[in-house]
């Protein structure tokens, strides 16, 4: 069975062909480790591995896990990168670095008010429902230009870049290239875009995140 150090190597030469092939500097990607349901001692492995950047699906996860973490080691970048509800919207400003998942008015103004209190601000990327799902969370993309300009003028908040799921089953690479398109639009130079099955193609297109778990913690048991 390979170690996390062994599987984060692996990945990172995925990343470094897939910049290759497009062009790209490998320090022009942030490879995201996510975390979820995996224990403090995993994540403490991969940061001896010399890895940073970690993503987590539920708050209160993240929040019994990653302060003590963070004071072992301060380099520690957090994503929350699942669905996030209003009344956590404070707990999540309190720890993240990195906030993927602003997907409603709703939440915008929750999160203008949870930076107040914490007079913290960590950046946002906005969710966008690339493939038009229903039973997906996301920004509609022909509402995103309208959505990111009142979050940013209305409410002060610090957004960053744009976070997409394409639909499964589909080839992506179209919705990373309508992202891409998007983000150029808007000016934004982050695209947080591409998990274990196709981060390659998200490379291709531009995406400056890739979100990866299994390939590197192994299966998840929650």
């Amino acid at each position: 069975m390979s170690s996390i150090a062994e599987n984060l190597q692996r990945v990172r030469e995925r990343v470094a062909g897939a910049c290759a092939r497009a062009g790209r500097d490998p320090a022009s990607v942030t490879l995201v480790a996510v975390s979820k349901f995996h224990p403090a001692e995993s994540v403490r492995e991969a940061l001896a591995a010399g890895h940073a950047s970690f993503g987590e699906n539920r708050v209160q996860e993240a929040a019994a896990k990653f302060p003590p973490l963070r004071a072992e080691h301060p380099a520690l970048r957090l994503h929350i990168i699942g669905a996030l509800q209003t009344n956590k919207a404070r707990d999540a400003v309190r720890i993240a670095d990195i906030i993927e998942s602003l997907d409603r008015p709703k939440l915008a103004v929750a999160l203008a008010e949870a930076m107040a209190k914490e007079a913290r601000r960590p950046h946002l990327l906005v969710q966008v429902n690339i493939g038009r799902e229903p039973q997906k969370a996301g920004i509609d993309p022909d509402a995103v230009a309208e959505f990111v300009a009142e979050c940013c003028e209305a409410h002060g908040l610090p957004v960053e870049g744009l976070m997409c799921i394409p639909p499964a089953g589909e080839d992506p690479a179209p919705h990373f290239a309508r992202m891409a398109g998007m983000a150029a639009r808007l000016g934004l130079h982050t695209l947080s875009m591409g998990m274990s099955g196709d981060f390659e193609a998200a490379i291709a297109a531009g995406a400056t995140h890739v979100r990866v778990g299994t390939a590197i913690f192994g299966e998840r048991h929650p």
